[in-house]
């Protein structure tokens, strides 16, 4: 493995990566050096805790919808619904790679990413590990099942494929989990499957809960107090399951999430963009991190408007700022991979660069990714290339499909 020597030039501590994990040194004959004199700070990876490498594509010019939604449940249903099904190999690839891309040059490491792409189910997990481990970035990957287009087969297929992915994955950076897509869209049945298989893989669910009042009012209407209980009930709660939003939960459900083991994810412009709220009740825990939503992985600005629409809910900024920091317990949690201090013995994810700065350098695991501010694990003009290319075609069958979800 590449050793690399982070020098800065005295004025401070300067570190080794070897085997991965970090070294107070002295300058090393052998190793690769990366000059960080001038540079304010050495910082650790920030880490995205919730996302969707699958809209990666959309910065490239996407149609608006048409009809406009009205509220969220159509723009779920006319946008992003009817984008996942558009998506074939090509489009996921590409729409990964820049994605991936974006997150490192903005000096994000990590991605817990929530996938869904049903009419390219079996391998989609493959293709977005696949281009992670070609950029260097780390992952956990899930293929959030769902049975909004196909019924229970397609929850059984979308189980399967997190299955397969757990059971043959050997990627050194990436790690899978059970995911759905979110309750309202999926049957009782297929909720305790998902819950029974995470509890023999020995990981965590991750789902979108309550993040529009409709998954309230759909658990309420099948006879329980709320999503979360309904979880609760049905066995679907393991510990270290990750829930995406939270925006209709209260402080007694998020304690029960923190209880049992979970982690909550705000999304702070991803939940302004989409006017369903702010989630008040993520003040009960401490278990909360960061994350877009699909939303690039500028971590910077993420948090920004986390501190924005925190303090105009009267959040404490201890507690805005231990979210921004969660991501990284959280990743140790999921993977055992605990990033997020610059110490002796931690994994070398290091960010070079003045905070709220594009980066200078970036390593991942002790690998160099970003160097003066280029990426330097793939071509990123042809990455760029290859999603303009793809763009259009997705929008295309995006238009084909028409109608709802």
């Amino acid at each position: 493995m590449t050793e690399v020597w982070l020098d800065r030039g005295g004025l401070g501590p300067s570190w080794l990566a070897r085997d991965g994990l970090l070294v107070e040194a002295a300058a090393p004959g052998s190793a690769t050096r990366l000059d960080c004199a001038g540079d304010a700070a050495l910082r650790p990876g920030a880490v995205n805790a919730h996302t969707h490498l699958y809209s990666g594509l959309a910065g490239f010019d996407m149609p608006p919808a048409s009809p406009p939604p009205r509220d969220f449940t159509q723009i779920l249903e006319r946008v992003w619904w009817r984008l996942d099904r558009a998506l074939d190999e090509r489009s996921l690839r590409a729409a990964a790679r820049w994605a991936i891309a974006e997150a490192l040059l903005a000096g994000t490491t990590a991605l817990v990413d929530h996938h869904e792409s049903p009419s390219f189910i079996e391998g989609s997990l493959d293709v977005l590990a696949d281009a992670a481990e070609e950029l260097g970035a780390r992952l956990v990957v899930g293929y959030g099942a769902t049975e909004r287009n196909g019924g229970r087969e397609e929850a059984a297929r979308g189980l399967a494929e997190c299955a397969r992915f757990l059971k043959t994955n050997e990627r050194s950076r990436v790690t899978g989990m059970v995911a759905l897509h979110a309750s309202f869209t999926v049957s009782d049945e297929t909720l305790r499957e998902a819950g029974a298989l995470a509890h023999e893989l020995g990981v965590g669910l991750h789902v979108h809960v309550a993040e529009g009042i409709a998954d309230v009012d759909d658990a309420r209407r099948r006879g329980y107090p709320g999503p979360l209980e309904r979880l609760l009930a049905l066995d679907a709660l393991p510990p270290r399951s990750v829930i995406a939003h939270g925006v209709h939960l209260d402080a007694d459900q998020v304690r029960c999430v923190h209880d049992a083991g979970g982690w909550m994810v705000q999304n702070p412009r991803s939940n302004e963009g989409n006017h369903v709220g702010y989630p008040r009740g993520l003040r009960a825990s401490w278990h909360v991190a960061l994350g877009t939503d699909g939303w690039p992985a500028d971590m910077d600005a993420e948090r920004d408007a986390l501190y924005r629409l925190g303090r105009a809910h009267g959040e404490d900024d201890a507690m805005l700022e231990a979210r921004v920091a969660g991501g990284w317990d959280l990743f140790g949690a999921l993977t055992g991979a605990h990033v997020g201090a610059i110490e002796a013995g931690r994994p070398a994810d290091v960010v070079v660069g003045r905070p709220g700065a594009k980066p200078r350098h970036v390593i991942v695991a002790g690998e160099p990714v970003v160097v003066d501010g280029a990426l330097v694990t793939a071509d990123l003009d042809e990455v760029r290339a290859r999603a303009a290319e793809e763009a259009p075609r997705l929008w295309a069958r995006m238009a084909e499909l028409g109608g709802d979800a």
